[in-house]
């Protein structure tokens, strides 16, 4: 099925074209959300909010991009927004607890020093994934698409609807940052700075 096909069956809701769209896209749409959400059952239900987003707003869908970089999009933004909820919740929640100044600014560098050194993949994982997510919005999608998702950054741009020298700006940034929240977990040479 053509890409042109499938958007005119899923316009006129057609359960093959509907189905096609689910079997050649689900696996991306999973895989992308994980990286955000960093939870398989939240990333399962955000695939099913994606697909019922495209399904719903297909017909205002222009075709100016690829069907590709428009799910892309729409699974970053659900993705995204599921973060914001999650993080509004817990600060609902557990208000009183992040107003105590005697709590230090740097959380997530004691979480980190605490971890269990007896499985070093899982402790590098940890690492990785908490420098990834401290990472300021815009870098963050950037570097996720490129690294973990493996688009180009031509295709990062469509998707986030940024100039080609904006996204490589995004990707630059990002692994200075990162280098510089890792250089002590990962080097040798952790203690020297530049």
């Amino acid at each position: 099925m053509t890409e042109p096909e499938l958007i005119d069956g899923l316009i006129r809701q057609d359960k093959g074209a509907i189905q096609h769209l689910v079997n050649n896209y689900q696996k991306n749409v999973i895989k992308t959300a994980y990286y955000f959400v960093d939870n398989m059952e939240d990333a399962e239900d955000l695939s099913q909010e994606v697909f019922l987003e495209i399904i719903k707003s297909i017909g205002g869908y222009k075709r100016k991009a690829s069907l590709n970089t428009w799910v892309y999009r729409i699974t970053v933004n659900k993705s995204l927004d599921h973060l914001r909820r999650q993080r509004r919740s817990m600060t609902q929640r557990m208000g009183s607890l992040f107003k105590d100044p005697s709590e230090g600014t740097n959380r997530n560098d004691n979480k980190l020093a605490a971890i269990d050194t007896r499985n070093d993949d899982h402790e590098k994982r940890l690492i990785l994934d908490s420098a990834v997510n401290s990472l300021p919005e815009n870098q963050r999608i950037a570097f996720i698409l490129n690294k973990y998702d493996e688009l180009s950054y031509k295709e990062i741009a469509e998707i986030m609807n940024l100039s080609l020298s904006s996204v490589e700006s995004l990707i630059h940034r990002a692994k200075l940052n990162l280098q510089k929240k890792l250089i002590h977990y990962f080097s040798e040479y952790g203690s020297y700075e530049k």
